[in-house]
């Protein structure tokens, strides 16, 4: 044999014994261990290998290490609503009905991006400490996409406002931007919540019965949560604590099997909302033991609990009320979960592993932070021009118990900025250095005092004008908390109106005489009747975040022209609306609503003015299987560059049944330059032009002509077009 020959014999015989060395360690090694098999095969074999009562200890939010197995603690509860919360040091952005007033779907993926930045670097630092709490792991319970229904509801401030189209479209954008688009690993996992027909009361959201016709489940509830599973495939879905149709939430054949993984074809998981389980016997009474609410839930598909009365499983499984295999099932779909995520393959494997905790708090973050802010407020008046302010002026006065409240600023699920700015804050640092900022608070949210009011009064006697803060806070409007007073209950409210002392300072101050804008820092929709009557201008600023106090001074002294527009409808009364309690969409939102409201959906000002022209369509014709493209031009016709949201509605002309008064169907956020004229498109696909039938049990496209509307707000519609629908289904 050569000398070459003999080198090769030596290295064919080296590979065989690597290849047969390889070939019996991954024998050795579980399937479960090994980062090259497919996730659906690690999870199988993970979940073989453990006992029942291992399986259920995994079912709960805090599910403890297996450490036979190498399965490290996890604690499924986090939130990141609008930054991540509860958690230390993080960017926080604008609540989230000030996200959904900008309208602006790139903005919103990218503040999502950023939140699953810093949600990464912290659970990765957390991780490295070996603390592995509550809100500090990968799964976010965001964004709460319930349909903001009624301006009474405390939550609805965590919502993208009261349109379903609307709330789908940012939900999509801000769970692409937390789950990010690695083929393999998700970045974090997103939870749309709360599934379903859930808007209060707050105080018995643990017991009433959500009773809504067919079409307004599947036509106003459900669209939203279906762009979120269908469109962005969100991995987790919580249900909610309420009754749908006489079903817990939570052991809903109807929502869970038929529609959310049936319809849908859902793949991921399912959480109760915290302490859900127990309402299913305790509250509800569905069923008589915590075993059988356990049993209940896990059959129909909820496969985690927040709480703890899953732990009755085991005993659940020997009584005959669920088997072990329906166990597997639940357990199985919260591991795929975990391994998606990376937590049971090597770092440097996970790309989002990478991100460091100095991450945290960037100069770009902070920035965000406030341009979001900027797009949020809306500019509801200003007569005579008397924005924006000039820099220079003499003297001005800081008004109000918004003005200089951080716990304002962040509204609720709300994190720990390095630093927040409020309004006072925001105008000292903006105004010139000759002038002169006075700050008098004035009064309490719910209390007036004379002395305080005494001092408000001098203050706005010195001023060249004044800048009044009001409005409400997370800790009178929010989740189920225990508020009665005046105006409020129990997270929720009674009167849609500013509350009264806060009525009487404004009323007082706009008498001394001087240019007054009233800033209001709110959750929802609040009833500014006399002030839109006797006031110059009125900015709604939503709970702003950290920047909230930097963005408003850049609107009110002309840094920043407003763009955003209303989420919401602001009603005049709560005599417009229907009885809170009353779950049917008749009379609700801009959809159905046949009064006159004081500020309609879709509307804000600006500093400059928009002329729309030339509404065109691709085809004058639709088929049912088909889409046209919308086009319209949209032209700057003042003098300060400025955005502006064009809104397509659709109205139904010929239709066999009722329909909403209009649905958007479009919208785009463009900033256009003096006289610059922009081409806005918008696809329309026939398909969103159906409606349920109730006796067909599905959608429908009808045979009719329908309106194309596109303008600045839905009241404030500039150019139409009709088309004809012409495929029947």
């Amino acid at each position: 044999m050569t000398a070459s020959a003999n080198g090769w014999w030596l290295r064919a015989l080296s590979l065989t014994w690597v290849s047969l060395f390889a070939a019996q360690l991954s024998a050795q090694t579980p399937d479960y261990q090994n980062p090259d098999l497919p996730f659906e095969r690690r999870v199988a074999d993970l979940v073989s290998r453990m006992t029942l009562e291992e399986k259920v200890s995994q079912m709960q939010d805090v599910a403890p290490a297996i450490p036979r197995l190498g399965i490290p603690a996890y604690n499924w509860w986090n939130e990141a609503l609008h930054g991540v919360a509860r958690s230390g040091l993080a960017t926080s952005f604008p609540q989230a009905i000030g996200l959904a007033a900008t309208w602006d779907d790139s903005l919103i993926f990218q503040m999502a991006t950023v939140i699953s930045d810093e949600a990464r670097a912290k659970h990765h630092e957390y991780v490295r400490q070996g603390s592995r709490e509550r809100y500090q792991g990968l799964t976010f319970w965001s964004p709460n996409i319930n349909l903001f229904r009624d301006p009474r509801w405390g939550r609805g401030q965590e919502t993208y406002g009261e349109d379903p189209f609307l709330s789908g479209r940012l939900a999509v954008q801000f769970i692409r931007g937390m789950q990010g688009d690695d083929p393999k690993y998700l970045k974090t996992v997103s939870t749309v919540k709360h599934f379903a027909v859930h808007s209060g009361p707050e105080p018995e959201r643990h017991t009433f019965d959500a009773v809504v016709s067919e079409r307004d489940l599947r036509e106003s509830y459900l669209p939203h949560f279906a762009a979120g599973i269908r469109q962005r495939h969100a991995y987790s879905l919580m249900c909610a604590y309420n009754r749908v149709l006489g079903s817990p939430a939570c052991g809903s054949d109807l929502l869970l099997k038929d529609i959310l993984r049936g319809e849908w074809g859902f793949s991921g998981y399912v959480v109760s909302d915290c302490g859900a389980i127990n309402d299913i016997y305790e509250r509800h009474k569905v069923v008589p033991t915590a075993a059988g609410a356990a049993a209940l839930a896990v059959k129909t598909g909820t496969d985690l609990e927040c709480g703890n009365v899953y732990a009755n499983l085991v005993n659940a499984v020997k009584q005959g009320l669920i088997t072990e295999q329906a166990i597997d099932t639940a357990v199985q779909r919260l591991f795929l979960a975990r391994f998606k995520l990376g937590m049971f393959d090597p770092p440097e494997r996970v790309r989002w592993a990478r991100i460091p905790i100095s991450g945290l708090d960037q100069p770009a973050h902070r920035a965000l932070a406030r341009q979001v802010a900027r797009e949020s407020i809306v500019l509801l008046k200003n007569a005579g021009g008397v924005l924006p302010l000039r820099k220079d002026i003499g003297t001005i006065a800081v008004i109000g118990p918004n003005c200089d409240d951080r716990r304002v600023l962040l509204g609720n699920y709300e994190g720990a900025p390095a630093d927040s700015i409020t309004p006072l804050r925001g105008i000292r640092e903006a105004v010139s250095r000759g002038t002169r900022v006075l700050y008098a608070r004035g009064s309490d949210w719910v209390v007036l005092g004379d002395s305080g009011l005494a001092e408000a009064v001098r203050a706005a006697e010195q001023a060249d004008a004044v800048v009044l803060c009001l409005g409400l806070t997370a800790q009178l409007e929010g989740e189920e908390m225990p508020v009665e007073i005046a105006g409020f209950r129990g997270g929720d409210r009674t009167s849609i109106d500013l509350p009264a002392a806060q009525e009487r300072l404004l009323e007082r101050i706009v008498a001394v005489g001087k240019p007054t804008v009233l800033v209001l820092m709110s959750g929802s929709a609040v009833a500014v009747n006399w002030a839109q009557e006797h006031l110059p201008a009125i900015i709604e600023a939503w709970y702003g975040g950290q920047a909230a106090g930097s963005a408003l001074a850049d609107v009110l002294f002309g840094d920043y022209n407003p763009g955003g527009r209303l989420p919401v409808t602001f009603y005049k009364s709560v005599n417009d609306l229907p009885p809170f309690d009353d779950y049917r969409m008749a009379g609700r939102t801009y959809r159905f609503f046949k009064g006159t409201p004081l500020y309609p959906f879709g509307y804000g000002l600006s500093y400059t003015t928009f002329a729309y022209k030339n509404l065109r369509t691709s085809t004058g014709t639709l088929g049912a299987p088909d889409t046209v493209i919308v086009r319209v031009d949209v032209t700057n016709t003042g003098r300060r560059t400025g955005d502006e949201v064009a809104q397509l509605y659709v109205r139904h002309l010929g239709s066999r049944v009722e329909r909403p008064n209009e649905d958007l169907r479009g919208y785009r956020r463009v900033t256009l330059k003096p006289a610059e004229t922009r081409t806005v498109s918008f696809s329309l696909p026939a398909s969103s032009l159906a409606y349920w039938n109730s006796d067909l049990h599905r959608w429908v496209v009808e045979q009719e002509p329908v309106e194309l509307a596109v303008g600045a707000s839905s009241a404030d519609i500039r150019v139409r077009r009709r088309i004809q629908v012409v495929s029947l289904q």
